[in-house]
C-alpha cells in the first residue's frame, strides 16, 4: 500500500482556536438537532472512520438559495492582526513566509497534498474549505445561523477543515463531493475522504446517497483508521 507524503503541520495557536471557540456560542440552540442524543457540542468522539461514516445521516442534499455570501470569511478571530486565511498559511508553512505589516506574507514555501507539489510563496495558494461552503449548505448548513456558517468558514478549531493547497487544485475541485472529485494524488485520497467524514461529524452534516457509495467505496480501499472528532455544534 502506498502511503502519501506530506509536511509536517503546526500546531495552530491557542488563543486562535480559543478565539475560534468564542465564534460557536450562538450554535448551542442547535446542539439537540444537529448531533445524535447522547452527544453534544464540545465533546470529543473516537470511532472508526467506517463507522464514522454510517453514522452520518443520508438524505437528498438542496441548494435553493445559497449564496457564498452567507459564509463570512475571511475573518480575524483572535484580533491579531491576521485573517483565517493567513493564520493557515503561516500554520502550514513547510518554510515560513516573512510576515510584514497588517500580517502580509511573502516568500516561504507550502506543500499541496491534492496535486502532491511543493509551491513558493502564498500567491500560487487557497485555502480550501475541505467540505466546501456549498456542499455544507446542501447538507444541512443552510438552517444554520449567521453566525455558525460563519464559525463554520473559518474552522480554524480542526485543522482538517482549512488546508492550503495549489490554487490550480482547488479549483478544480470547487464545490464538488467525492462523488465526483478526489485528489489527482492518489496516494493522498485515504486522508481526504477519511477527513471528509471527520469534518462532516464535527459539524453534524448529512450525505446523499451517491456521496455516501462513493465515500464508502474509496474507504473499502484504506486502513480503517479510527477519527478523533471534537464536536462544533
Amino acid at each position: 500500500m502506498t502511503f502519501e507524503r506530506t509536511p509536517v503541520r503546526f500546531a495552530r495557536p491557542a488563543a486562535v482556536a480559543a478565539a475560534f471557540t468564542a465564534l460557536l456560542v450562538p450554535a448551542a440552540a442547535h446542539t439537540a438537532t444537529a448531533v445524535p442524543p447522547s452527544r453534544a457540542a464540545g465533546q470529543t468522539v473516537i470511532l472508526p472512520v467506517r463507522d464514522a461514516l454510517a453514522e452520518l445521516p443520508v438524505r437528498a442534499e438542496d441548494r435553493t438559495g445559497y449564496e457564498r455570501s452567507k459564509f463570512k470569511h475571511w475573518i480575524d478571530a483572535d484580533r491579531d492582526g491576521c485573517n483565517t486565511r493567513a493564520e493557515v498559511l503561516k500554520a502550514e508553512a513547510v518554510a515560513a513566509p516573512v510576515q510584514g505589516a497588517k500580517c502580509t506574507l511573502r516568500e516561504g514555501e507550502w506543500y499541496s497534498p491534492y496535486d502532491d507539489r511543493y509551491i513558493s510563496g502564498p500567491s500560487g495558494l487557497d485555502i480550501d474549505h475541505l467540505v466546501p461552503l456549498a456542499e455544507a449548505w446542501d447538507s444541512g448548513a443552510s438552517a444554520w445561523t449567521a453566525a455558525v456558517r460563519e464559525a463554520y468558514a473559518n474552522d480554524l478549531g480542526d485543522d482538517r477543515a482549512l488546508i492550503a493547497v495549489s490554487a490550480a487544485s482547488n479549483r478544480s475541485k470547487a464545490d464538488q463531493d467525492p462523488t465526483t472529485w478526489l485528489p489527482s494524488a492518489t496516494g493522498y485520497r485515504c486522508t481526504y475522504v477519511t477527513d471528509w467524514v471527520a469534518d462532516k461529524t464535527r459539524w453534524g452534516l448529512t450525505v446523499d446517497e451517491g456521496e455516501y457509495e462513493a465515500l464508502a467505496d474509496q474507504l473499502s480501499q484504506c486502513p480503517n483508521a479510527p477519527i478523533t472528532v471534537t464536536l462544533a455544534r
